[in-house]
């Protein structure tokens, strides 16, 4: 007999967050959506939300242009498009005020994001209801979520009370967010089973990491007990750290009997092919490889797979300073294997201690350093506990929203030595509204508000990014990034700092000094002045620098093709020949 159907979403966005610091570019994205729907399998595609925004600010790009763009593909071919929301954060890591969480609901409806997925770090209802309530204002499809982990506080009683709250607030789905694929796949099959005998009606979409390896049976396990909508990656940003692909998923599923839509594979490979070539075009330089491995060690700790690169540059970053401790003890030293044991073991250590809070962004960072401090603490033979930053001892005292477990008695007596104070108030009324200050901040800088006040919405969302990404400074900041991605590659290869030079100037152009005379960045300046940084672009025929000459000509010297700086030859000042190298310049469409 067969069985019901089986839809699928493609989490575009959040393959790419779980590979590595940055999204594409909408250039690239506009490329990609048309293979996406030809490839014909796909019910919904997730197109932003997240960190997608705050990348597009610091690429020094507008995200609402994005957005619309990209969500504009799917609208048309009837593809549902959603978003991730943090509740209480939205789209970043601390919290925002109400009025500015209101406004976000209007501006992606408004944008062509369907539906909104809400979840909360701690699966605090008192922060997830407001945003079921303000996307069905807006006109979005509220997706309620639970956050998987493995715990003994975290029962299928316990989810399933939580999804009755959020379907009664009228969400009218529910999304399981597995987000470090450790669920285990029988518990989560039961608890889609207690959420459907109860409300038949309710949309659940199962969201897994591939992480430790347990994805693919938790899938399986979901679908078997009434699950509509499963959460697919693909090549070459499946596995790993990141969500099993579609391909295998379909298979597994129309094996078993399920409904499954069929896939386009000539439209697959050249989605795989595009994907690819902007890996190779830039993105590549900021994706950890790590997180192509999948590791069962993420079982023992419980952590996102996201988080292991970060966790990986934080070990290394703390590996020779231990070393020297121990060094200095005379004890002996440790590998970063060691230390990522001792880290583990200490994350298992103080999580039950500090209430099993999800470990999800931002909780998931809070417990991981407090572990990480722990460490470092007692290699020093001191005392745990003593490095706790203020953002997780909001968290203990209950500013974020209410812990799923019980806090240890030693925390509960730190906090109080501390003169902490225990609160339970709703935690939306530690920040007040804030609109009317960006409203006036804007109107001061002469900003346009932009259509249905998505440009406001993006100051106050993200004001110090919005502000950098107005100035320029966020293009210039992140070419500069780029370039050092790129030099540190070559040099990671093997290659000597003369052979990276030499590779550099084969793919740029010299400008070079049209006379003999001194190098001047700035005419009008006198005295010192600081010659433009590796990475920063340049358009055809800008002003690059001024040769003043022995004759007391100051000769201009422009750029002649759009491009960017890879090497600086001279400083302010320095006295050069006739067709000297000044700067090496490499055209924008060289890679």
């Amino acid at each position: 007999m067969m069985k019901k159907e089986i839809k699928f979403s493609l989490v575009y966005r959040d393959m790419w967050q779980s590979s590595g610091k940055y999204q594409p570019r909408v250039d690239q994205l506009v490329r990609i959506a048309p293979l996406i729907i030809e490839m014909g399998c796909f019910a919904r595609v997730e197109t932003n939300g997240g960190a997608f925004e705050q990348v597009n600010l610091l690429y020094g790009e507008n995200p609402n242009k994005a957005v619309r763009a990209f969500t504009k593909f799917f609208n048309e071919a009837g593809i549902q498009t959603h978003m991730l929301d943090r509740g209480l954060n939205a789209l970043r890591m601390y919290p925002v005020p109400a009025d500015v969480r209101r406004l976000m609901y209007k501006v992606k409806h408004a944008q062509g994001v369907d539906i909104t997925r809400i979840f909360c770090g701690l699966n605090e209802v008192r922060n997830i209801i407001p945003s079921i309530k303000y996307a069905l204002e807006g006109g979005m499809i509220p997706q309620a979520t639970l956050c998987i982990t493995h715990s003994p506080v975290h029962t299928v009683e316990y989810y399933a009370n939580i999804a009755d709250q959020l379907i009664a607030a009228g969400a009218p789905e529910i999304c399981l967010k597995d987000m470090a694929g450790i669920g285990r796949p029988g518990m989560l099959g039961r608890l889609v089973k207690a959420i459907k005998e109860k409300h038949p009606e309710v949309i659940i979409q199962y969201h897994g990491h591939s992480g430790p390896g347990l994805s693919m049976a938790s899938i399986l396990e979901v679908c078997e007990n009434g699950a509509d909508i499963i959460d697919v990656a693909m090549e070459p940003m499946s596995w790993g750290k990141v969500h099993p692909d579609v391909i295998s998923v379909q298979a597994m599923l129309k094996d078993k009997g399920f409904q499954v839509p069929e896939i386009n594979m000539k439209a697959y490979m050249k989605a795989r092919a595009m994907t690819q070539e902007f890996i190779d075009d830039f993105l590549g330089y900021f994706m950890d490889p790590t997180n192509k491995h999948m590791s069962s060690l993420l079982l023992k700790c419980g952590l996102p797979g996201g988080m292991m690169g970060s966790m990986m540059a934080d070990l290394k970053g703390v590996h020779a300073g231990i070393n020297m401790i121990l060094k200095g003890k005379g004890e002996p030293e440790l590998s970063i294997d060691d230390l990522l044991v001792m880290l583990f073991d200490e994350v298992e250590y103080v999580w039950p201690k500090l209430g099993y809070p999800p470990l999800v962004t931002p909780f998931s960072q809070y417990v991981k350093n407090v572990a990480l401090m722990n460490v470092m603490q007692q290699v020093k033979g001191e005392e745990r506990w003593t490095m706790i930053d203020p953002n997780t001892w909001g968290m203990i005292v209950g500013k974020s929203g209410r812990l799923p477990g019980e806090l240890a008695p030693e925390i509960v007596e730190l906090a109080k030595s501390k003169g902490y104070e225990f609160v339970d108030t709703d935690p939306q009324s530690n920040y007040p509204d804030a609109l009317d200050e960006y409203r006036k901040e804007m109107k001061e800088n002469g900003w346009d508000f932009g259509e249905d006040d998505e440009e406001l919405f993006e100051l106050a969302m993200h004001d110090r990014q919005y502000r950098d990404y107005k100035s320029g400074v966020a293009k210039k900041r992140f070419e500069e990034e780029l370039q050092r991605a790129k030099d540190a590659a070559l040099a990671k290869g093997g290659y000597s700092a003369e052979e990276v030079l030499k590779m550099k100037r084969q793919k740029a152009d010299p400008i070079a000094a049209p006379s003999r005379g001194q190098v001047l960045w700035e005419v009008s300046v006198d005295g010192p002045s600081t010659a433009p940084t590796i990475g920063r672009s340049y358009k055809e025929g800008e002003v690059f620098c001024y040769v003043s000459t022995p004759w007391g000509e100051y000769e201009k010297i422009t750029v002649p093709f759009d491009s960017r700086v890879v090497e600086i030859c001279a400083e302010q000042g320095t006295h050069v020949n006739k067709g000297e190298a000044i700067a090496y310049l490499q055209r924008n469409d060289v890679k």
